[in-house]
């Protein structure tokens, strides 16, 4: 029993000693302003180990360790591939100053409806205004706070969220609605096609800059389907963008010069 109680003591001051070790490290990795986040990601292995020194096997430590490192370098990958396609955008934009944000956190309840952002009121942020990333659209700034905003994302449930597109079809322009997003096609839906007007697969669609709410020409995808509505009067069609809209680092707001 003593025996028991004693190396149970042994544990716990192993386990206070090695949070206090853990602590000082991180310290020491913010003074050194360590961006690359490695050695944030050996602290948090260490600390593993420290918390469960009896339970980590050599063989577990090893394979947990190699994963963990591959998971974190591929996110790191995307992240950096993703930030520099944003900085690439700016070079494009020369009617607006491209305000770049990163995402700081979405809903899980609502992860297609909103976003939260790292700029707000401070930076010039303000209503209303576009939101892009390198593959077009995304939304529009829904709500603004002095460090943050809120984007209403264009796959929002929002039926009062709507966007005037225009659809390019060999030398004509189309005019129609884009509110909605089918869960199960993964498709933008854009309505109010008259059933007569002659819409093709892969046909262009991009904002038409009607109501100035967005600005005319921002990129949003290509038609997928067209389908008709019951009375066979107007069709809807199903666009497909190029954005991956449950992995958004980063976006650039536009704001007008």
């Amino acid at each position: 029993m003593y025996k028991k109680k004693k190396k149970r003591q042994r544990e716990i001051i192993f386990i206070i000693v090695g949070s206090i070790i853990v602590v000082i490290l991180f310290v020491i990795s913010l003074l050194m302003d360590n961006s690359n986040g490695y050695f944030l990601k050996d602290t948090a292995i260490f600390f593993e180990k420290i918390t469960n020194p009896f339970t980590y096997g050599k063989k577990e430590s090893a394979m947990n360790s190699s994963l963990i490192e591959k998971n974190l370098n591929s996110s790191l990958e995307e992240e950096v591939k993703e930030l520099k396609e944003v900085l690439e955008l700016n070079k494009t934009l020369t009617e607006y100053k491209p305000i770049n944000s990163t995402v700081l956190s979405r809903n899980k309840s609502y992860w297609f409806n909103t976003l939260t952002i790292d700029k707000g009121r401070k930076d010039g942020i303000e209503k209303n205004m576009s939101v892009i990333t390198k593959n077009g659209l995304i939304g529009k700034i829904s709500k603004v706070s002095r460090n943050s905003s809120e984007v209403k994302l264009i796959t929002s449930d929002d039926i009062n969220f709507k966007v005037s597109v225009s659809i390019r079809t060999g030398d004509r322009d189309n005019y129609a609605i884009l509110n909605g997003y089918d869960h199960k096609k993964g498709l933008i839906k854009v309505t109010g096609i008259d059933k007569t007007t002659v819409v093709n697969k892969g046909d262009t669609v991009i904002t038409s800059g009607l109501g100035e709410l967005f600005p005319a020409g921002i990129y949003i995808g290509t038609v997928e389907q067209e389908e008709s509505d019951k009375y066979d009067l107007t069709k809807t069609l199903y666009i497909k963008t190029n954005q991956d809209f449950s992995n958004v680092h980063y976006v650039t707001v536009l704001k007008v010069k």
